[in-house]
């Protein structure tokens, strides 16, 4: 029998020196030379440093959504959905809704570090589901192929609500204002689980963004940025190669990339999609987050285990890189690190204002969506 081939795989990144720090007047002249070329339109921008075949899309405004044609938007549907989002009777202990992991007063994630600590997997970070409706999969995973799939896995999964889908529609049909909201938003079709889904689900696609300071400037306020956010987006799509995943309206190429954060042989091992594929070549892979309110939803990573600056330290180290261990050595279903992730050598400087340009994603606070008390109409 021949050699086992083991692919090719980055070997630990070696240390690079960060490059020479700008003087304020060499920042300040350049950042007024990079704000007359990213004021004009961004298809005149500076060519992006991204790896040769690699796909990407130019950064610009959410595009609206498009609602499914077996679930088209209607008013009372998504109000239907909206009240159910927001109810904990929904769940098998009545303490648990949709909104105690996707708070709008966390960016629609929770704040926290991992959900699910007592899970039958290792534990992940909550990604906010404002802008949900433009991901082609859901979850860190992808094991969710819609909304209507996610919703309906959040409410039935043992591990989060634990509901049954009888428990839900009987909570919908003994419920007088539910009742009504049932009846318009479905007429003629008897309760179904399906459709208290489809009610969610609809409700979701109405979280959405747009409304940060980066896409007033995409919308022709130059003065939206400062000059650290210009010397930030420059960095974002040439330097620090950001672009590379973290393109087009979402900031995400909607992939799959192992990051070296599997702890793959260890007690909290997480071999992400592969537990989906079960292809090896899977082994380690998350699907790329949106970088839309990023700093309104830290901790960040599929582990939760860092703020931004850590994440852009990370990066700028060319992440983890996994060793194998001797037993390992010929194993071709090792977790490969992504090659597209590289040593960067920023400076200081460079990491504050890439930082910087990242807060200009964030969407303006707005008060929670009105929720009426329906057990009593």
């Amino acid at each position: 029998m021949g050699e086992t081939v083991v692919a090719d795989e980055p070997a630990a990144p070696a240390k690079i020196r960060p490059r020479a720090e700008r003087t304020p007047a060499e920042r300040t002249a350049l950042a007024r030379r990079l704000r007359g070329v990213y004021a004009r339109p961004p298809a005149t921008w500076p060519a992006p440093w991204i790896d040769p075949g690699v796909e990407w899309r130019e950064l610009a405004l959410l595009p609206t959504v498009a609602h499914p044609p077996e679930n088209p938007f209607g008013p009372a549907k998504a109000a239907l959905g909206r009240a159910l989002f927001f109810d904990p009777r929904l769940s098998a202990s009545g303490r648990m809704a949709c909104v105690t992991c996707h708070d709008p007063d966390h960016g629609w994630a929770d704040g926290k570090a991992v959900s699910l600590p007592h899970g039958t997997i290792a534990a992940r970070n909550t990604p906010t589901i404002r802008n949900a409706a433009f991901h082609a999969v859901l979850f860190w995973d992808g094991r969710a192929a819609s909304l209507e799939a996610q919703a309906a896995e959040a409410l039935t999964d043992p591990h989060e609500m634990a509901a049954t889908p009888d428990h839900v529609i009987d909570t919908i049909a003994t419920t007088p204002g539910y009742r009504a909201w049932y009846t318009e938003a479905f007429p003629d079709r008897p309760f179904e689980f399906a459709a208290a889904v489809q009610a969610i689900a609809c409700f979701e696609r109405t979280i959405v963004g747009g409304r940060s300071r980066f896409d007033a400037f995409l919308g022709g306020d130059a003065a939206a940025l400062s000059d650290a956010e210009i010397l930030g987006l420059d960095l974002f799509r040439r330097e620090a190669r950001c672009l590379t995943c973290h393109h087009g309206p979402t900031f995400s190429d909607g992939g799959f990339h192992d990051l070296g954060l599997s702890f793959h042989g260890r007690s909290n091992e997480d071999l992400g999609r592969f537990r989906i594929t079960h292809d090896p070549a899977d082994k380690g892979r998350f699907r790329t987050p949106s970088l839309r309110d990023v700093t309104n939803t830290a901790p960040l990573m599929h582990t939760g285990m860092f703020q931004l600056r850590g994440v852009l330290n990370m990066y700028d180290a060319g992440m983890a890189t996994l060793k194998r261990q001797p037993f390992e050595r010929d194993d071709p279903t090792f977790p490969v690190k992504s090659p597209l992730l590289k040593p960067l050598g920023l400076n200081r400087q460079d990491l504050a204002d890439l930082e910087a340009f990242l807060g200009t994603l964030a969407e303006p606070s707005s008060p929670a969506p009105a929720v009426g008390a329906l057990d009593s109409e």
